[in-house]
């Protein structure tokens, strides 16, 4: 099989959209409806495609659609559909959804992570798959989550059937479901939020344990009972779309209840910095695997020790 060159600053949308290994999940790659214009930008190009996201990092879209393009050129099934043909002919509203799967170490505990995008659009290029990608290479299997963005109704129902196909599959996709986590942003973590309180059952999926832990950056949510799982939180302070405070708040109730958080506060910066490489906040998210990794079973931890093992002898 021909391979194409290599991504890099100067390839177009339109040149990523036409690569063949692309093909099946191709219009869950960039945020919104593309025009002409859009399709000819450079993906050092493409931060207007995420009008409520700063900090779009040109290096970290390089590393994704490479990481994306070699495992899914190498043969290796990297998106799944969420609900079947049958439910999606029941309700065509289901048809733009699925998820994104980067395998880690067989066995190993998994993390569902959802984008943002204030139900306009999905940021997945920008703050669903960098994160599972980060994830996959620390040993932990990882999905990023393509929701419908009609209502947030319909998004937890989504991720709930996402919950649900994980658990339906686990034993196929070498996963370990004990005390598996949900990543969110802004809106993607009010999901998240929603699905770790109540269960996937309360969004039409099956009755299944909650999440183990959950990771939220940059929301407004303030919905909380007293068992909610070990929570991490991370915001700028200078965010105009929400309140820092708003967020410090909630963990403070969760601390009340006994519950486990971790929160960090950016004093200089906005809303929607994914990654946020290159600016204060780089490397949150290396604190929020170790948070993760306090909660885990023993017995996941030792899982994950062996890709640590191997590293060190490399």
């Amino acid at each position: 099989q021909r391979r194409h060159r290599k991504v890099n600053a100067r390839t177009t949308v339109e040149e990523v959209l036409d690569m063949e290994c692309f093909h099946d999940f191709r219009q869950f790659l960039f945020p919104g409806t593309l025009g002409k214009a859009d399709l000819k930008k450079t993906l050092s190009e493409i931060a207007p495609l995420f009008p409520y996201h700063k900090h779009v990092n040109t290096e970290v879209t390089l590393e994704v659609l490479q990481f994306m393009r070699e495992r899914a050129e190498s043969g290796e099934r990297i998106f799944y559909d969420i609900y079947s043909e049958e439910e999606k002919n029941n309700d065509p509203t289901k048809r733009p959804t699925g998820m994104f799967f980067f395998r880690g170490i067989p066995c190993a505990p998994f993390a569902v992570v959802c984008p943002g995008g204030s139900f306009a659009y999905l940021a997945s290029l920008h703050e669903s798959l960098p994160h599972a990608v980060r994830l996959s290479r620390r040993g932990f299997n990882a999905f990023a989550l393509c929701y419908r963005t009609d209502s947030a109704e319909a998004a937890c129902e989504d991720l709930a059937a996402a919950i649900t196909f994980v658990f339906d599959h686990a034993f196929e996709l070498g996963i370990d479901t004990e005390c598996y986590s949900l990543w969110g942003s802004s809106v993607g973590a009010h999901i998240a939020a929603y699905l770790t309180s109540y269960g996937p059952q309360a969004f039409g999926g099956k009755k299944l344990p909650r999440a183990g832990t959950l990771v939220m950056q940059y929301t407004g949510h303030t919905n909380h009972t007293r068992q909610e799982p070990p929570t991490y939180v991370c915001v700028g302070e200078n965010d105009g779309m929400c309140d820092w405070q708003v967020m410090k708040k909630r963990c403070d109730a969760l601390a009340a209840c006994g519950i486990d958080t971790e929160f960090h506060k950016y004093p200089h910066l906005g809303h929607g910095f994914g990654l946020g490489i290159g600016t204060e906040a780089e490397g949150w998210i290396e604190s929020a695997i170790a948070f993760w990794k306090r909660h885990l079973p023993a017995r996941a931890r030792r899982v994950l020790k062996r890709l640590e093992m191997r590293a060190a002898g490399a």
